[in-house]
């Protein structure tokens, strides 16, 4: 599926259209991601600011997705573990921007050549439209390169 039609699929979405979170950019070779969340009535907590599960689920399948289309089929790749540190009261529109380089699926690959399981840890900011940091998302992504089956 390319990038594009994946945007577009993503923002029809349930969780996130029912959100208010919108895929904005995918890069064409999947290592860059920009999506933003606006504040509206039904995504405010008790306090007046962002949800703090709607912060968490705009971040959520991107360096999972990225990692698996970056790598290829032979390479299985899984969500293992999720962080969320709220550092200050989200308002307003706020964006995660994510972008994967070739140090960390260099890393990924050699750490993973020999069959080995690697677990990476990815880190995500949530900024605000002054560019302040409201919330710290880390994701820890399973790789492994996949078993050769015998054939016959």
């Amino acid at each position: 599926m390319s990038p594009s039609k994946f945007r577009h699929i993503m923002n029809v979405w349930p969780p996130f259209l029912f959100s208010g979170i919108r895929v904005r950019e995918i890069s064409a070779g999947w290592r860059s991601v920009r999506v933003e969340l606006r504040q509206h009535w039904y995504n405010r907590n008790y306090v007046g600011t962002h949800f703090g599960g709607s912060l968490f689920a705009m971040t959520d399948p991107f360096w999972m997705i990225m990692t698996m289309q970056a790598l290829g089929r032979g390479y299985i790749v899984w969500d293992k573990a999720a962080t969320i540190d709220f550092i200050k009261p989200g308002r307003g529109t706020v964006t995660a921007r994510f972008a994967l380089d070739d140090a960390t699926l260099d890393a990924i690959r050699a750490a993973t050549a020999g069959g080995e399981k690697t677990l990476h840890w990815f880190e995500t900011p949530v900024t605000d439209a002054g560019g302040e940091t409201v919330a710290l998302v880390r994701k820890q992504i399973y790789v492994r390169r996949k078993r050769e089956t015998p054939q016959g």
